[in-house]
């Protein structure tokens, strides 16, 4: 079968539209994720079990649903009742952040207990306050040790915002399914979002490749 440049040109504004709102769904729910699974880390670590319960839970419950299921529950249930109506891009945002916020809380989590417990008996008795020395010995040690990991999940995140297609987010793969859906053909439209999918995860993990490099020669 002969491979139809005509139409990946003819798609070609469409696919573009879709990549710049793929990218702003990764970043908008990175962002918020990374500061929800910051929080939730730490709240799972709290010493009384009863405060550290709550984020047990919410990490339990995001990592062992699909997120397939979680987009469609936000979209159709959780959006429309704060809203009054549906919208995908906030209900794949959300999803997506409070998804992977689920994933960075046990990176965070790990990562500040990877840290020697004296480092912050050190800091203690040099007058600093738990939050101080958590903020300026703990996490900037941790922070180090937890690039790979959240890269990983990073790049997880951005594949994973493909499910946004299925409530009509006219991200990348909302168009990838458009294009096939109108030719009946699924090399040209499929292959297309791929590499486009392909590019943005290595870039991605080049861009992070360079902070860690950077970050250990400090």
């Amino acid at each position: 079968m002969d491979f139809r440049w005509d139409l990946i040109a003819e798609y070609a504004p469409f696919f573009l539209k879709g990549t710049l709102i793929t990218i702003g769904l990764s970043v908008a729910s990175i962002i918020i994720g990374s500061v929800l699974g910051l929080f939730i880390g730490l709240g799972k670590m709290m010493r009384k079990k009863l405060w550290a319960l709550p984020f047990h839970w919410y990490i339990n419950v995001f990592r062992g649903t699909p997120l397939m299921v979680q987009i469609l529950l936000i979209h159709f249930a959780v959006v429309p009742a704060f809203l009054g109506t549906t919208n995908a891009i906030v209900a794949a945002i959300l999803a997506l952040s409070l998804n992977s916020a689920a994933y960075v809380a046990e990176i965070f989590r790990a990562g500040i207990q990877s840290i020697d417990k004296g480092q912050m008996e050190a800091a203690r008795s040099l007058g600093m306050t738990h939050v101080q020395a958590m903020k300026h010995v703990i996490l900037p040690q941790a922070f180090k040790r937890m690039i790979p990991p959240l890269g990983n999940e990073f790049i997880v995140l951005i594949k994973d915002s493909s499910l946004a297609a299925l409530i009509a987010a006219p991200e990348l793969m909302y168009w990838g399914r458009a294009m096939q859906g109108q030719y009946m053909r699924p090399w040209e439209p499929y292959l297309t979002a791929a590499v486009i999918y392909l590019v943005l995860t290595l870039s991605l993990n080049f861009l992070l490749n360079r902070l860690e490099r950077r970050l250990e020669t400090e």
